[in-house]
Order: structure tokens, then sequence, then C-alpha cells
């Protein structure tokens, strides 16, 4: 129908909607007024599924939370940009629904898989592979062969938290953990009981039922009922350190940082916020995502280069809820 209405040969309109193809000026112009007359649009998807079809997929869980939002919104923009279309895959953590959501993306016939959580089965990304899939894994402890894997280096970042409540002066410290388990939380839970170990630092640890607001909230009240409660605290994430400071504070009339100190993690947007004003450390979600793009393009364009392990330090925020020295 464009070609009729164009005047010209359904091949003419095939080279107009071609990348480099060879059209000239007038007959480029005469095929894309026909088609927008028509309201046609090239069905990309369809030819590049012949070769390269453009497709990177997100497997993804927990959306909800501010930081795994933070993730999927600067992923998504940045590979939109570099033209790439993009799939959600929202999950659960385990393995089976991870595992799951890896075969669609060899039924989408996707070119690439950025996986931010769970791990799915060596075996599954071994068929992944071998169908010419690229699979980049973010924050997972996993090192699959042949993946690109990406990190941050929790460890550091637990010891340094470790290290500014003691210069706060805090004599009973403590770490705020989730039953999610997830191997960044494991990482910085490790990292802060590691350097309390070596420095003979006796610390009390609190596990979470979740990486929540809610759950930070309920330990509060669990920490600050009994009769020795903590000084400062270490919260895995930023959820958690926001649910315990308006417990601490809300229930307990404590004063932070005056009565009790509290470091977080992720720097959400709500650590910011007046009412809190949480010393965190960010992820750099920015440099990530654009590690990740760099990635594919690599890739797309047949830059031979082996599977990378890229690490990045998270970066620390001070605000008012640490004091800067002990009094």
């Amino acid at each position: 129908m464009v070609a009729e209405r164009a005047g010209v040969s359904r091949s003419a309109v095939s080279r107009t909607f071609t990348d480099g193809a060879s059209v000239s000026e007038e007959t480029r112009r005469k095929v894309v007024e026909a088609a927008e007359a028509l309201g046609y649009h090239v069905n990309h998807l369809a030819r590049q599924l012949r070769e390269r079809s453009n497709i990177v997929c997100l497997i993804v869980s927990d959306l909800t939370t501010p930081v795994r939002m933070a993730m999927v919104d600067r992923l998504t923009r940045k590979l939109q940009a570099a033209g790439k279309i993009t799939v959600l895959l929202n999950t659960e953590s385990d393995a089976t629904s991870v595992d799951h959501a890896l075969k669609l993306t060899l039924h989408y016939r996707a070119d690439a898989t950025v996986v931010l959580s769970g791990t799915p089965s060596t075996a599954l990304v071994k068929t992944a592979l071998g169908n010419g899939q690229q699979v980049i894994l973010i924050n997972r402890d996993d090192r699959l062969e042949g993946c690109d894997n990406l990190g941050l280096d929790n460890a550091s970042a637990a010891r340094e938290a470790l290290y500014l409540l003691r210069r706060a002066g805090c004599k009973h410290p403590a770490i705020l953990t989730s039953a999610a388990r997830t191997p960044s939380l494991r990482e910085r839970e490790q990292g802060f009981l590691a350097l309390a170990a070596a420095e003979n630092l006796a610390v009390r640890q609190v596990e979470a039922e979740a990486t929540s607001y809610r759950a930070g909230l309920d330990a509060a009240r669990r920490v600050f009922a009994r009769s020795e409660p903590c000084d400062g605290i270490f919260c895995v994430t930023d959820l958690l350190a926001l649910g315990f400071m308006d417990g601490a504070r809300q229930e307990f009339g404590l004063r932070i940082p005056e009565d009790l100190c509290v470091i977080g993690f992720d720097d959400i947007e709500q650590a910011s916020w007046e009412a809190y004003r949480l010393t965190t450390f960010a992820q750099p979600l920015e440099r990530i995502a654009s590690h990740v793009v760099a990635l594919l393009i690599a890739k797309a364009n047949g830059a031979e280069q082996p599977a990378v392990n890229s690490v990045f330090e998270p970066v620390p925020v001070w605000r008012r809820s640490v004091r800067p020295h002990a009094d």
C-alpha cells in the first residue's frame, strides 16, 4: 500500500526504511509521506529476528523496592537510548523462578539477558550462551563461566560503617541483617563482622524478616525492649534503617544521633528526606547501567572479549544520623 501510494517499487520502500541503504532523497520523501498518511510503521522486530533481535531482557524481583526501581529506571532509559528493545521479566528471587524467566528469554530470541535477582542454573546459562546470548549478572556472588559479572565492594563499605560507628564513640554496635540473605546482604554482614572480630569487638546481630521499612520498625521494637540495647547500628539496607530510626525515636524516645547512630546502605531517595538525613552508602547506579550498555554494544559490534568481573565502589554519603566524632 505504501509503495502504491508513493508511486515507487516495494524494494524502494524497503530500502527507505533500511539503515544505510541507497535511496534518493526524492524517493525517501515520497515513501515517508505515504507511510505517514497511511499510519504505517516499520516492524523492526520482525526484521531483526532474521538476524539480531536487539532485545535485552531484564530479570528482576522486588520491583517495589526503591533501589531496584532506580536501577531498572536507569537501565531501561540507557538501553532505549542505545536503540535496544527492553523486555522486563518480573520474577521471584528463587532459582526456579529465575530459570523460568531465562527460558522465556530464549523464546524471545533475546540478544542478551541482564539478571538483577537470583542466579539461574549453570546448565541453563550454558544453553543461553550456546544460543549466542550474552548474560550479565548484577550483584550476584556466583561467577558463572561465560557471564559478565558486575558487583559492589560491599565488604569494604561495611568495614567503613563499623569505623564510623566507632569514631562516633559507640560502645555497643549492632548490625541489622535480613532473612533474605542475598549475596550482597551477606557480603555486608560478613565484612562488618569480620572487622569487629579482628578488633575483638562484640557486635550484636539482629535479623529482620525482610528488607522492608516495616521489618526495620519491628527490629527496633525487639532491640530496645531488652535490657542491653545498642548505641550504634549498621542496617544492610536503607529501608531497614528508616524503619529502625522511626521505631527508636517514636516508640522509645531516643535521639538520633545523640543516643543512637544509624547507618544504612543504598542511598534511596527517602534517605535524604529531612525526617531522616541518613548516613549511608550509595550504589553507583548510573555507572553500573552505563557499563552494562557498553558491554552490550561491544558484543553487538562483534568485539571478541572475555567475560568480565567488574567491581564498583559504593560511595559514602554523610548525613546527620551519625555523630562525626565521640562526644
